[in-house]
Protein backbone atom coordinates (compact mmCIF):
# COMPACT_ATOMS: atom_id res chain seq x y z
CA UNK A 1 0.00 0.00 0.00
CA UNK A 2 1.43 3.32 -0.88
CA UNK A 3 0.59 5.02 2.51
CA UNK A 4 2.68 2.13 4.74
CA UNK A 5 5.79 3.27 6.12
CA UNK A 6 9.15 2.84 4.49
CA UNK A 7 9.81 0.07 7.22
CA UNK A 8 6.90 -2.39 6.52
CA UNK A 9 8.97 -2.80 2.61
CA UNK A 10 10.23 -6.60 2.26
CA UNK A 11 14.58 -6.63 2.48
CA UNK A 12 16.53 -8.89 0.18
CA UNK A 13 15.53 -11.27 -2.16
CA UNK A 14 13.17 -14.45 -1.35
CA UNK A 15 13.09 -18.17 -1.01
CA UNK A 16 14.08 -20.09 -4.33
CA UNK A 17 12.13 -23.61 -4.57
CA UNK A 18 14.33 -26.14 -6.74
CA UNK A 19 11.86 -29.21 -6.23
CA UNK A 20 9.09 -30.26 -4.76
CA UNK A 21 7.75 -33.28 -3.38
CA UNK A 22 4.33 -34.16 -1.85
CA UNK A 23 4.49 -36.19 1.56
CA UNK A 24 0.94 -36.72 2.75
CA UNK A 25 -2.50 -35.61 1.57
CA UNK A 26 -5.87 -35.74 2.96
CA UNK A 27 -8.77 -33.93 2.92
CA UNK A 28 -7.66 -31.27 5.48
CA UNK A 29 -4.37 -30.04 4.55
CA UNK A 30 -1.20 -31.76 2.40
CA UNK A 31 2.34 -31.52 3.70
CA UNK A 32 5.22 -31.08 1.00
CA UNK A 33 8.74 -30.79 0.86
CA UNK A 34 10.55 -28.37 -0.75
CA UNK A 35 14.51 -28.43 -2.10
CA UNK A 36 14.86 -24.62 -1.59
CA UNK A 37 17.66 -22.36 -1.15
CA UNK A 38 17.23 -19.86 1.51
CA UNK A 39 17.60 -15.95 1.52
CA UNK A 40 21.04 -16.21 2.65
CA UNK A 41 21.94 -18.49 -0.07
CA UNK A 42 22.05 -22.04 2.39
CA UNK A 43 20.62 -24.99 0.56
CA UNK A 44 17.94 -26.16 2.91
CA UNK A 45 14.75 -29.03 2.90
CA UNK A 46 11.88 -26.86 3.93
CA UNK A 47 9.00 -29.04 4.90
CA UNK A 48 5.66 -27.18 4.78
CA UNK A 49 2.05 -27.91 5.87
CA UNK A 50 -0.26 -26.75 3.11
CA UNK A 51 -4.45 -26.15 4.37
CA UNK A 52 -7.26 -26.50 2.26
CA UNK A 53 -9.57 -24.24 4.14
CA UNK A 54 -9.50 -20.72 5.75
CA UNK A 55 -9.50 -20.36 9.11
CA UNK A 56 -12.88 -18.17 9.93
CA UNK A 57 -13.64 -16.70 13.09
CA UNK A 58 -16.49 -14.57 15.00
CA UNK A 59 -16.75 -12.36 17.38
CA UNK A 60 -20.57 -12.08 18.38
CA UNK A 61 -20.75 -8.79 20.07
CA UNK A 62 -23.99 -8.03 21.81
CA UNK A 63 -25.56 -4.80 22.41
CA UNK A 64 -25.07 -4.78 26.18
CA UNK A 65 -21.14 -5.77 25.64
CA UNK A 66 -21.25 -9.28 26.22
CA UNK A 67 -18.95 -12.24 23.80
CA UNK A 68 -20.47 -15.59 23.24
CA UNK A 69 -18.12 -18.19 23.58
CA UNK A 70 -18.08 -22.08 22.74
CA UNK A 71 -16.21 -24.32 25.29
CA UNK A 72 -14.31 -27.31 23.55
CA UNK A 73 -12.07 -30.07 24.28
CA UNK A 74 -9.67 -30.19 21.64
CA UNK A 75 -7.73 -32.93 21.20
CA UNK A 76 -3.64 -31.84 20.01
CA UNK A 77 -3.85 -30.78 23.98
CA UNK A 78 -6.18 -32.79 25.67
CA UNK A 79 -7.32 -29.71 27.26
CA UNK A 80 -10.89 -27.79 27.30
CA UNK A 81 -10.36 -24.28 25.27
CA UNK A 82 -12.99 -21.53 25.74
CA UNK A 83 -13.34 -19.97 22.33
CA UNK A 84 -15.25 -17.78 19.81
CA UNK A 85 -16.99 -19.71 17.04
CA UNK A 86 -14.49 -20.88 14.68
CA UNK A 87 -13.78 -23.29 12.14
CA UNK A 88 -12.93 -24.06 8.21
CA UNK A 89 -13.97 -22.73 5.36
CA UNK A 90 -13.19 -24.14 1.83
CA UNK A 91 -10.95 -21.76 -0.09
CA UNK A 92 -13.32 -22.22 -2.93
CA UNK A 93 -16.41 -20.55 -0.41
CA UNK A 94 -16.03 -16.97 0.33
CA UNK A 95 -14.51 -16.93 3.93
CA UNK A 96 -17.80 -14.74 5.26
CA UNK A 97 -20.01 -17.56 4.08
CA UNK A 98 -18.12 -19.97 6.25
CA UNK A 99 -18.18 -17.76 8.98
CA UNK A 100 -21.93 -17.37 9.07
CA UNK A 101 -21.82 -21.01 8.81
CA UNK A 102 -19.89 -21.55 12.20
CA UNK A 103 -21.65 -18.74 13.54
CA UNK A 104 -24.84 -20.87 12.94
CA UNK A 105 -23.53 -24.09 13.96
CA UNK A 106 -21.51 -23.26 17.03
CA UNK A 107 -23.93 -20.94 18.68
CA UNK A 108 -27.13 -21.06 17.16
CA UNK A 109 -26.88 -17.40 16.02
CA UNK A 110 -27.79 -15.30 13.06
CA UNK A 111 -26.40 -12.01 12.67
CA UNK A 112 -27.84 -8.76 10.72
CA UNK A 113 -24.19 -7.22 10.74
CA UNK A 114 -20.54 -8.44 9.83
CA UNK A 115 -17.31 -6.73 9.67
CA UNK A 116 -14.12 -8.21 7.84
CA UNK A 117 -11.74 -6.91 11.00
CA UNK A 118 -8.97 -8.89 11.30
CA UNK A 119 -6.25 -11.38 8.68
CA UNK A 120 -3.41 -13.18 10.11
CA UNK A 121 -0.92 -16.22 9.25
CA UNK A 122 -1.30 -18.70 11.79
CA UNK A 123 1.98 -20.43 12.20
CA UNK A 124 4.08 -19.16 8.68
CA UNK A 125 7.34 -20.60 9.45
CA UNK A 126 5.42 -24.31 8.70
CA UNK A 127 2.26 -23.93 7.17
CA UNK A 128 0.33 -21.41 4.70
CA UNK A 129 -2.78 -21.62 7.18
CA UNK A 130 -4.77 -17.99 6.79
CA UNK A 131 -6.92 -17.08 10.01
CA UNK A 132 -9.78 -14.51 8.70
CA UNK A 133 -11.82 -12.53 11.89
CA UNK A 134 -15.15 -11.33 11.80
CA UNK A 135 -17.22 -8.59 13.89
CA UNK A 136 -20.56 -9.87 14.16
CA UNK A 137 -24.14 -7.68 16.29
CA UNK A 138 -27.52 -8.03 15.91
CA UNK A 139 -28.57 -11.68 16.66
CA UNK A 140 -31.56 -13.88 16.07
CA UNK A 141 -31.51 -16.82 18.18
CA UNK A 142 -31.77 -20.41 15.98
CA UNK A 143 -31.12 -23.88 16.58
CA UNK A 144 -27.51 -24.90 17.17
CA UNK A 145 -25.88 -27.39 14.58
CA UNK A 146 -22.36 -28.89 15.77
CA UNK A 147 -21.03 -30.98 14.03
CA UNK A 148 -21.21 -35.33 14.96
CA UNK A 149 -17.72 -34.66 16.90
CA UNK A 150 -18.25 -31.46 18.67
CA UNK A 151 -19.76 -31.52 22.69
CA UNK A 152 -19.94 -27.47 22.55
CA UNK A 153 -20.85 -25.45 25.95
CA UNK A 154 -21.67 -21.69 24.59
CA UNK A 155 -21.31 -18.88 27.32
CA UNK A 156 -22.36 -15.26 26.85
CA UNK A 157 -19.71 -13.37 29.05
CA UNK A 158 -18.98 -9.66 29.20
CA UNK A 159 -15.92 -8.66 26.94
CA UNK A 160 -13.85 -7.59 29.77
CA UNK A 161 -14.02 -10.31 31.75
CA UNK A 162 -13.26 -12.59 28.21
CA UNK A 163 -10.26 -10.28 27.17
CA UNK A 164 -9.17 -10.76 30.77
CA UNK A 165 -8.78 -14.35 30.63
CA UNK A 166 -7.28 -14.13 27.35
CA UNK A 167 -4.38 -11.89 28.14
CA UNK A 168 -3.58 -14.02 32.08
CA UNK A 169 -3.30 -17.17 29.46
CA UNK A 170 -7.14 -18.94 30.72
CA UNK A 171 -7.81 -18.18 26.61
CA UNK A 172 -5.35 -19.69 24.63
CA UNK A 173 -6.49 -20.77 21.17
CA UNK A 174 -4.69 -17.87 18.59
CA UNK A 175 -7.56 -16.57 17.08
CA UNK A 176 -9.28 -16.04 19.78
CA UNK A 177 -7.12 -13.92 21.45
CA UNK A 178 -5.96 -11.78 18.77
CA UNK A 179 -9.77 -10.81 17.91
CA UNK A 180 -10.46 -10.34 21.49
CA UNK A 181 -7.45 -7.74 21.45
CA UNK A 182 -8.24 -6.68 18.20
CA UNK A 183 -12.03 -5.56 19.18
CA UNK A 184 -10.20 -4.09 22.10
CA UNK A 185 -7.94 -1.72 19.71
CA UNK A 186 -11.18 -0.78 17.55
CA UNK A 187 -12.74 0.60 21.04
CA UNK A 188 -9.80 2.62 21.66
CA UNK A 189 -9.11 3.59 18.42
CA UNK A 190 -12.92 4.95 17.52
CA UNK A 191 -13.61 2.30 15.13
CA UNK A 192 -16.82 1.19 17.27
CA UNK A 193 -19.67 3.27 18.23
CA UNK A 194 -19.24 5.49 21.34
CA UNK A 195 -21.39 3.52 23.70
CA UNK A 196 -19.73 0.22 22.63
CA UNK A 197 -16.44 1.08 22.97
CA UNK A 198 -17.40 2.57 26.34
CA UNK A 199 -18.57 -0.73 27.71
CA UNK A 200 -15.31 -2.54 26.03
CA UNK A 201 -12.67 0.08 27.69
CA UNK A 202 -14.80 -0.08 31.46
CA UNK A 203 -15.71 3.21 30.99
CA UNK A 204 -19.44 2.78 31.32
Amino acid sequence: MDDEPDWLKPRGSGWTVNAARPVQDNPWFAVTTYDAVAPTGAPAAYHVLGFKNWAVGVLPLHDDGTVTLVGQWRFPFGTYSWEIPEGGAPKSEDPLDGAKRELREEAGLVAAEWRHILTMQLSNASSDEVALGFLASGFTLIDKEPDATEALTSVRVPFREALSAAVRGRIQDSITVAMLLRVHHMAYEGELPQAMARKILGRD
